[in-house]
């Protein structure tokens, strides 16, 4: 199955939401506890352009995944930093979706100057971390017990790959 990659729209909302909403309330790939609504998600698309962007994939005109580059901690010093977010549709899971969005993240971060790419997965994810180190990113780090989800305590693996 053939995908594309492309900058989001503000009427990709509702499949970006649907997408991330099932991994809110199923899993830890994100730390969020509350899915999103229509509006929320809408902003959340507003507040990302240039070099914050959010890219979709896109197969046979149905959004599959999303990605996003982020500001890694809000202090200007930090600001040569981005943090990237992939989220893949499951239906689609295995399929290069989130190795195609991710290498356009990382080409989106090296063109607007960034000098690294930082990424937070919880400890035990492999399908993420190994994409992530299928492109290069390494482990620097654990942070431990620093979440809480689903009645457990979450550690996350930070990876970073330098541009």
């Amino acid at each position: 199955m053939v995908h594309q990659v492309r900058r989001a729209r503000l009427d990709d909302a509702e499949e970006i939401r649907r997408i991330y909403n099932v991994e809110v309330t199923t899993s830890t790939v994100t730390m969020d506890l509350v899915p999103r609504t229509i509006e929320d998600q809408r902003d959340w698309i507003a507040a990302r352009s240039g070099a914050h962007a959010v890219l979709v994939a896109e197969c046979a005109g149905r959004v599959v995944g999303f990605g996003s580059l982020s500001p890694w901690r809000p202090r200007p010093a930090y600001s040569p930093t981005v943090e990237d977010s992939v989220y893949v549709d499951r239906d689609h899971h295995g399929r290069g979706v989130g190795f195609d969005l991710l290498s356009c993240l990382v080409e989106t971060a090296r063109a607007h100057g960034f000098h690294s790419v930082m990424a937070r997965i919880a400890a035990g994810h492999a399908p993420s971390r190994g994409l992530h180190e299928r492109l290069g990113f390494v482990l620097v780090g654990t942070e431990v017990e620093v979440a809480r989800k689903f009645g457990r305590w979450i550690d996350i693996d930070v990876l970073q790959l330098r541009l």
